[in-house]
């Protein structure tokens, strides 16, 4: 970045007596780690291996851990290694680029769950048409753009931020989010507008298409038989319960810098070790317990392990 002194470190100051409880810190996220990993992958791979899991709405829930366990991977492995450090440091360049990746994956799952909203808008509201709109090809294609549009937005922003000159080199949060634009000296009025442009587009937007899909799939099964409505009970409610618990992160995510200032230090590093463990390590016990298919086969494994 283009600053007058030759700094390349920004310090992570979002921490709250570390040298107290460092291993208490280290040992809880390590294990909540392992735990997001091992949940994640179980569901991804139940839905690999047995055929009549393969269908669109499974597909997308195996998309949508993968970049669980994606989005996580992006900031447990160096908030671990600050817990155990004496500086808790980062380079700018990679401070950017953890910053572009958690927002990268963190926009993807709005489109995955909007891509999710309309396929079983799809399925429970048009289901003759369902094969023919919700083909491999369609499927493939929803994945692909749900990953490249965050992406490329977001590299927009990217360029616009490593033009900004810093200064300020200390952030109070512990990994790079929005946080780190208030070590800017002029807040960029190109990145300010360019950023909402990009909430509007791959955050509200998706958001209103889903709350859309679901009134009218809401509508269409209570005028429906009970079978329809049983359906769309079993088939939406992990979705919504997942929807609602990503919204809860998404908005403290956008607000935390606004009141950041009058947040205390302590809440806010509890906020932020909440946020980036529950929806990660909640996600796929959703969709194991409440989903019949999935559940179904995560119970037969248990069994399995169990006799063994």
């Amino acid at each position: 970045m283009n600053t007058e002194v030759n700094v390349t470190y920004i310090t992570l100051g979002g921490y709250v007596e570390l040298q107290k409880y460092r291993y208490l810190y280290f040992m809880i996220m390590f294990t909540v780690y392992i735990l997001i990993i091992c949940f994640n992958s179980v569901i991804v791979f139940l839905i690999t291996i047995h055929k009549n899991l393969h269908e669109p709405m499974y597909i997308f829930i195996a998309a949508l851990l993968i970049n669980s366990v994606l989005f996580s991977t992006n900031i447990y492995p160096k908030l671990l290694i600050d817990f155990l450090s004496e500086k808790h440091i980062i380079t700018t360049a990679f401070c950017i680029f953890q910053g572009f990746s958690y927002y990268t994956l963190a926009t993807s799952e709005f489109l995955l769950l909007a891509v999710m909203a309309y396929d079983r808008y799809v399925s429970i509201c048009k289901p003759l048409q369902y094969p023919t709109i919700m083909r491999e090809t369609t499927v493939k294609g929803f994945l692909i753009l749900a990953w490249l549009v965050p992406a490329c937005e977001i590299a927009v922003s990217v360029v616009l931020y490593t033009n900004v000159k810093l200064c300020n080199f200390t952030m109070k949060g512990i990994f790079c989010n929005n946080s780190a634009f208030t070590l800017q000296c002029v807040i960029s009025e190109a990145i300010s507008i360019y950023g909402v442009a990009m909430l509007l587009n791959i955050a509200l937007f998706p958001m209103l298409f889903i709350l859309f899909t679901y009134t009218r799939i809401l509508i269409i099964s209570y005028r429906s038989c009970k079978k329809v409505r049983k359906k769309a009970a079993q088939t939406c409610l992990p979705h919504l319960l997942v929807l609602i618990n990503f919204s809860c992160f998404a908005v403290y995510d956008v607000v935390v810098v606004r009141v950041e200032s009058d947040l205390p230090k302590l809440a806010r590093l509890i906020m932020t070790l909440q946020m980036i463990a529950y929806h990660p390590l909640l996600n796929p016990i959703i969709y194991g317990l409440k989903m019949k298919e999935i559940s179904k086969h995560l119970k037969r494994l248990l069994l399995q392990i169990k006799s063994h």
